[in-house]
């Protein structure tokens, strides 16, 4: 059987956002735990512009092949990770906006997050997002990875993590494993 797919949201889209060092930092820490096939899809790449479709999204009669292409990517995932800041104590359009795309795709899938901030290391606007990723049948997880101060983590445009870091991020792996392979009947 090959290895699930775990997709990395990088789900900031503002210039000279950080959520690019502190993801490329998760996903080398997704890539050497092995237990997926990892991929990031990155929300300022794939630019979706606000909610454009006309029909409701479970019905899955998508218009625009940009929504057809995110339906794809998600609904090939079995887990995800948000990498996300905090914005004004709670989460950026952007990634309400890609959730808000697709229905069924997310049904029955775990979720971590990678948050950064600073005093609260993100954790508010994760707390803020976990009622809306649960209504999409999302499994959020309560182990995560807050990154508190992270701009002090920043080195010449790449995120140096401290082993706590690291610790934290590969007990939120075995989480998304564990709980990726309970949830798989239920997505079949």
């Amino acid at each position: 059987m090959s290895k699930p797919t775990l997709t990395i949201v990088i789900a900031s889209t503002r210039p000279g956002r950080k959520a690019l060092p502190v993801g490329r930092w998760f996903e080398k820490v997704a890539r050497e735990f092995d237990g997926f096939e990892v991929q990031v899809a990155d929300l300022g790449e794939i630019n979706l512009p606000m909610m454009d479709e006309p029909k409701h999204p479970r019905l899955r009669d998508y218009q625009h092949e940009h929504t057809k292409k995110w339906s794809a990517l998600v609904d090939g995932s079995d887990a995800f990770v948000f990498v996300m800041p905090e914005y004004n104590f709670g989460f950026s359009a952007a990634i309400k906006n890609a959730l808000d795309y697709l229905w069924v795709e997310w049904h029955y899938k775990p979720l971590g997050f990678v948050s950064y901030g600073g005093a609260s290391g993100g954790m508010r606007a994760v707390q803020t997002l976990k009622p809306i990723t649960s209504t999409l049948k999302l499994f959020p997880l309560t182990e995560q990875v807050a990154l508190h101060g992270f701009s002090k983590y920043l080195k010449d445009g790449e995120f140096v993590a401290t082993e706590d870091h690291v610790a934290a991020a590969k007990t939120m792996l075995e989480e998304l494993q564990r709980v990726e392979g309970a949830m798989r009947t239920l997505r079949s």
